[in-house]
């Protein structure tokens, strides 16, 4: 048997480094993907054709980031979840669990019949609608999500759990001539969305989970920019407000990959 000393296996892997390849990786471990229409691609235009009123969709970021990864996927984040229907996709999750990724608090905070009442015309606004909502982000939300947290370390004890968070929707500019969101309205919507987030990534913080801020990331991005990655008003409805297939591929996919890997190799 021949011995390739150390010395030699370092030239070699150099010269595969410069040639463009690249020794194999172990591929990840189980992935379930939970959560709402911001983990199961709404705003792509295209869904698995079984996944029903849940529109999972191949450009959503759990299915890129299991394919980045190597990553076997359990896919069942399903459109307008709120906690306790995420809690009932916990049957995914078990001790064989390596990776678990979440969103959900929008839908619990009724965001989209907020954005809905903000988007209708002059003399209707939309500040009691906020209020409530983050009235229930501040005091309500932290206790479900505790809960729900605790319930995802019991079902999948080893695995790295990262909690994905929501970007701000507007820049400011009116754009949509069938949804007059006004400046105001605007501002107080992305206030509502930064207090979502700090809340969310702070009772993921509680539970030692990970935290991806998507915040940043759509800065430049939102609706009106002049590139998109967040559907303004759109036909059909559904895709309103959320991520486009852009949106969830250099988004999402990067940050939440990262956060991943992050994860494995601090464990």
């Amino acid at each position: 048997m021949r011995i390739i000393r150390p010395a030699l296996l370092a030239v070699l892997t150099a010269a595969l480094t410069l040639v463009g390849l690249q020794p194999a990786q172990a591929a990840a471990g189980p992935y379930v993907a939970l959560g709402d229409s911001y983990s199961s691609g709404v705003g792509t235009r295209t869904y698995y054709s079984d996944s029903g009123s849940c529109y999972r969709s191949a450009q959503a970021y759990p299915v890129l980031v299991a394919q980045r990864i190597g990553a076997p996927l359990t896919f069942v984040a399903c459109s307008g979840a709120r906690v306790p229907d995420v809690l009932n996709q916990l049957g995914a999750l078990n001790s064989g669990t390596a990776l678990v990724t979440v969103s959900v608090g929008g839908n619990d905070a009724g965001f989209a019949d907020v954005i809905t009442q903000c988007a209708k015309p002059w003399p209707y606004t939309c500040t009691n609608e906020i209020n409530n909502a983050n009235n229930y982000i501040r005091n309500t939300l932290p206790g479900t999500l505790d809960n729900l947290y605790a319930q995802i370390r019991s079902r999948a004890p080893g695995a790295r759990v990262v909690v994905v968070g929501y970007p701000r929707l507007f820049n400011g500019q009116e754009c949509n001539a069938f949804a007059r969101i006004s400046p105001a309205e605007q501002s107080s919507l992305n206030a509502t969305a930064d207090l979502l987030s700090s809340t969310i990534s702070g009772r993921a913080a509680a539970r030692g989970f990970g935290f991806v801020d998507v915040r940043s990331a759509f800065t430049g991005h939102a609706v009106c920019d002049s590139v998109e990655w967040l559907n303004g008003l759109s036909n059909p409805v559904l895709e309103s407000y959320h991520p486009n297939s852009t949106g969830q591929s250099a988004g999402y996919t990067p940050l939440v990959q990262s956060r991943l890997t992050a994860a494995a190799v601090a464990s």
